[in-house]
């Protein structure tokens, strides 16, 4: 165990960005992000870490400063929310294309209109096709490790991917919690300094970020899709080593709770899980057969760990708190992807979606108490009598 302190997931952030030892760390303002390029700053301004810190004109120019610098052989780190997010959209690809191992923290929030400080992941979720590794961490702790692990992820020769930590913006990256702070000699063990597989050198020139003809397009994208699919077992390996050196065991997929016995579940990701389980555990007083199970790791998506996790129970929700307007299901992402990955077990197991959260909402516990009702009431009946339901209109 390393020193325990009680911080944000701003500050967690940043606190293992340092202790990464990164090159360059390149900024631009926008909350709810915004605190940990603050503590950043600070920690680069008394000297407690050695790296080039850049304050960019925008997020567009953000994400080119890392790119270049990590093409250079940089450890990198940036970060946005919002409509920041997606203000850099352009350069995503071309990092990924290039396989280069960025990190950029998301810590989210809702895209304009309503623009509202606070959680919804529909910022994050614009990207998730962009060739990056992504997941969400439910707590500061988890926002600290995640980082670290994310780094070793990316950078390992076998995958060499850029990743986006998110955490939902307020609930995670504003409250605090207790964070054990690993000492940096063990962090240095389970994360060596990087090396780049093609560095730039002024002495030996060569193009990156070119345009291709039509024909080199196929070969490239499925090495993109070879290197995704193929991080899948380094994602595995790197938690296992992480666990035994930290002595946080963490399943890289999907986190059940008090799943054993139930018959209705909760499929969620982000920080709003803590607030679920508090009703989770509340039920579970009460006599109700009701548990949860959280998605770690979006993408790549763990399809046969969610149809093992969901498998078992009589009906499933889930949780979007983003906005897919027109998408199969009229829910969200995760009710569409829990679907795709329960496909072939026919109708066995019902699904029904839940919005909630949007605009920068918290989920209360007496939405969540619904939804369990609901599910309740589904598992009694053997179907949903609808696909979804938006809180706390619906509900």
């Amino acid at each position: 165990m390393g020193v325990v302190k009680r911080i944000s997931g701003c500050v967690a952030t940043a606190t293992a960005v340092k202790l990464a030892d990164v090159d360059v760390i390149c900024s631009y303002p926008i909350r709810p992000y915004t605190g940990i390029m603050s503590e950043l700053a600070r920690m680069v301004a008394d000297g407690e870490l050695d790296a080039e810190f850049v304050y960019g004109e925008g997020e567009h120019g953000q994400l080119s400063v890392v790119y270049g610098a990590s093409a250079s052989g940089a450890r990198t780190f940036t970060g946005s929310s919002g409509v920041g997010v997606t203000y850099a959209m352009e350069v995503y690809s071309p990092i990924s294309g290039e396989r280069l191992p960025v990190q950029m923290a998301i810590a989210d929030r809702t895209l304009d209109p309503p623009g509202d400080f606070g959680s919804e992941h529909t910022d994050a979720l614009c990207c998730r096709d962009q060739g990056w590794i992504q997941g969400w961490a439910a707590t500061p702790q988890e926002a600290l490790d995640m980082t670290l692990m994310y780094y070793r992820i990316g950078e390992d020769p076998r995958v060499l991917l850029p990743q986006y930590a998110c955490q939902d913006g307020y609930f995670v990256s504003h409250i605090l919690g207790e964070v054990d702070i690993p000492e940096a000699a063990k962090v240095k063990e389970f994360l060596p300094p990087y090396k780049n597989h093609h560095v730039l050198d002024v002495r030996t020139p060569q193009i990156i970020g070119a345009q291709m003809e039509p024909k080199m397009g196929p070969g490239m994208q499925y090495q993109r899709y070879q290197a995704i699919e193929g991080s899948r077992k380094v994602i595995e390996e790197v938690h296992d080593e992480f666990g035994r050196l930290f002595g946080r065991k963490y399943n890289p997929w999907v986190e059940e709770f008090m799943t054993d016995d139930a018959e209705v579940a909760l499929f969620i990701q982000g920080g709003h899980a803590e607030t679920a389980k508090t009703v989770v555990r509340r039920l579970r007083n009460l006599g109700e057969k009701v548990g949860l199970v959280r998605l770690r790791t979006f993408r790549p998506f763990p399809t046969q760990q969610v149809r093992d996790a969901l498998s078992k129970f009589k009906v499933v929700g889930t949780v979007d708190n983003s906005v897919n307007f027109g998408i199969s299901g009229a829910a969200g992402v995760l009710l569409t992807e829990a679907r795709t990955a329960m496909y072939g077990m026919g109708d066995k197991i019902p699904t029904v979606g839940f919005v909630a959260g949007l605009g920068g909402e918290m989920i209360t516990h007496d939405e969540f108490y619904k939804m369990f009702m609901k599910l309740k009431e589904i598992a009694k009946a053997g179907k949903a009598d609808k696909e979804n339901y938006w809180l706390p209109f619906e509900l």
